[in-house]
């Protein structure tokens, strides 16, 4: 007779979800409904518990950022402040390129990255396109010149100088033949690889402006609320927190990154980028009339556009005000129940608001009296709907009930049993090789999958290892969204991918690269200026009591 092991049964149940996660043969969301029934089937969870896993704080977090998010799109005011950020940096090639990743990034951290990728790529699109056509035609203009003046040399008629030099002439117009297809070859590389720069410094630069804010991808949103979930007693994850740890990460792999794709595929002159006060190049002009035209399309800002960014800033201001930690919060203005006020509290406070303002003004008669009009709000819920990630959601209740059912069946305890070896490691060593398992795994699964699966891990490895869980739990997060090297790896890199300008090896060559910067600046953050932010290297009295051995290799 065999003995009921919770562990094992628990342990099968996150195998079989991690197997469907990975290879994706169901939908993501449908896959996360597994423990649903899996667990009350067990004997692990009751329904009812289970179910409670499925909808958090999280979720509500989720609804008032994607009611600023749907009214930013409607109203088109992510596209006015693209553009409006490419014409401040000006249209040098290398600056032009920055623009668009700073534009891109800057967007990211408050829309999802697919919709920043997916708004910002038909605009770059139109500007290489315009770029090249002022180049080719550029090029034929020299090309006719430098033709026109061989061939009065080309078509004397038999004197002296056909005579003595027919031969010279021939080996002439065979070097100057030759000369002409290498030309046009370096012109045909020369146009590729401004294409292929400008489509790769927006996916990238999608996906890093991501890492800055808690809303600025689902892996974030996952991480925070299983933190605080499995840590209550903490609660040092917020906005403002998170925002403070990852803005010089973000910075710098974009810096780093920009360098780098401005070498790989055009080259870094240095001279041309700071030249001051030279006339403008072929390219240069087309980029500014582009941006340009595209920019007084839009027209002048409308009254919807200006509440959604009056509405933007004070949700910002929200957040980064709730508890600062170096100086009281607004929170603190309700000190009996200071605890039960998250940053979702606000976003949601904002969000209902986009149900209720009115998306146009008055209009009033000659006479200065209103005329009836059709109420309309800033967003409805047809909209809204079109646009809340309901998949994500799912995931990441699935994500909360696996968690659940870990610490339950005490899995968790016994994981952490089994990885106390680590502790004889060097600290660094340990979070080196957590950062490179989650990159490796997170360019083949999807990223909110990935932390999914790997969150239940890596906590108790912390607290068998006896270090502060952040250390591991931090740059395992922001690693888990470098999936910079395939077209599959997230949606921002397809929808790349897809206008047909890169091949796969392109993607991966350029890719490879930025993870190995991502993961060095990682490295560096967690073991320099995120220390005293959280206090690292004191193991915090809200970790959970479990009987480990002492060694960290601090």
């Amino acid at each position: 007779r065999f003995q009921k092991l919770p562990e094992a049964e628990c342990a099968y149940t996150l195998f079989v979800i991690a197997i469907f996660w990975l290879t994706e043969a169901l939908p993501l969301a449908v896959s996360a409904l597994l423990p649903a029934f899996m667990f009350p089937l067990f004997g692990i969870m009751g329904s009812k518990q289970v179910a409670s896993a499925y909808f958090k704080d999280f979720h509500l977090l989720l609804i008032g950022v994607i009611c600023l998010a749907t009214s930013i799109e409607k109203w088109n005011l992510h596209k006015r402040v693209a553009l409006k950020m490419v014409m401040l940096v000006g249209v040098n090639p290398a600056w032009l390129m920055l623009g668009f990743m700073v534009s891109c990034a800057f967007l990211s951290m408050w829309l999802s990255n697919t919709s920043a990728a997916a708004m910002v790529m038909p605009i770059v699109e139109a500007v290489a396109q315009q770029i090249i056509r002022a180049e080719a035609e550029a090029d034929e203009l020299e090309m006719s010149c430098s033709n026109g003046s061989t061939n009065p040399a080309l078509e004397l008629d038999g004197r002296h100088t056909y005579n003595n030099n027919v031969g010279s002439t021939v080996c002439t117009v065979e070097k100057e033949n030759e000369k002409g297809n290498e030309q046009r070859k370096s012109r045909k590389d020369k146009y590729s690889g401004i294409f292929k720069v400008m489509c790769l410094c927006v996916a990238y630069s999608a996906t890093i402006g991501g890492l800055t804010t808690i809303t600025g991808t689902s892996t974030n949103l996952i991480f925070t609320e299983h933190f605080n979930s499995r840590y209550p007693g903490c609660q040092c994850i917020n906005f403002g927190s998170w925002f403070i740890l990852s803005i010089p990460i973000a910075v710098i792999i974009l810096l780093l990154s920009w360098v780098w794709l401005q070498w790989l595929f055009l080259g870094f002159d240095f001279k041309n980028m700071f030249r001051c006060g030279k006339k403008k190049t072929s390219r240069e002009e087309a980029s500014s009339k582009v941006i340009q035209e595209e920019y007084k399309k839009l027209g002048p800002i409308s009254y919807p556009e200006t509440v959604t960014l009056v509405l933007f800033i004070l949700m910002t201001l929200l957040w980064f005000t709730r508890d600062p930690g170096f100086i009281p919060g607004w929170s603190s203005l309700f000190p009996k129940y200071k605890s039960y006020i998250t940053d979702s509290t606000a976003a949601l406070v904002i969000g209902l608001l986009f149900f209720i303002i009115p998306a146009k003004t008055l209009p009033r008669t000659s006479n200065g009296e209103n005329t009836v009009f059709d109420y309309t709000p800033l967003i409805t819920w047809k909209e809204f709907q079109s646009c809340m990630p309901w998949e994500i959601a799912i995931l990441v209740g699935g994500g909360f009930a696996l968690a659940d059912g870990c610490e339950v069946s005490k899995l968790s305890e016994w994981v952490a049993s089994k990885l106390t070896p680590l502790g004889s490691l060097p600290l660094w060593l340990v979070i080196l090789i957590s950062c490179l398992i989650v990159t490796s795994v997170t360019e083949v699964a999807s990223n909110p999958a990935t932390i999914t699966i790997f969150l239940p891990i890596l906590s108790p490895l912390a607290e068998a290892i006896h270090v502060n869980p952040l250390f591991i739990l931090i740059p395992a997060t922001l690693c888990t969204s470098f999936a910079f090297l395939l077209p599959v790896a997230n949606p921002a890199n397809a929808i790349v991918f897809s206008y047909g300008h890169l091949t796969i090896m392109d993607m991966v060559k350029a890719g490879l690269g930025i993870n190995i910067i991502g993961v060095a600046v990682v490295m560096l953050a967690i073991m320099t200026w995120i220390v005293p932010i959280f206090d690292l290297y004191t193991y915090p009295s809200w970790v959970p009591n479990i009987p480990t051995t002492n060694g960290t290799g601090l």
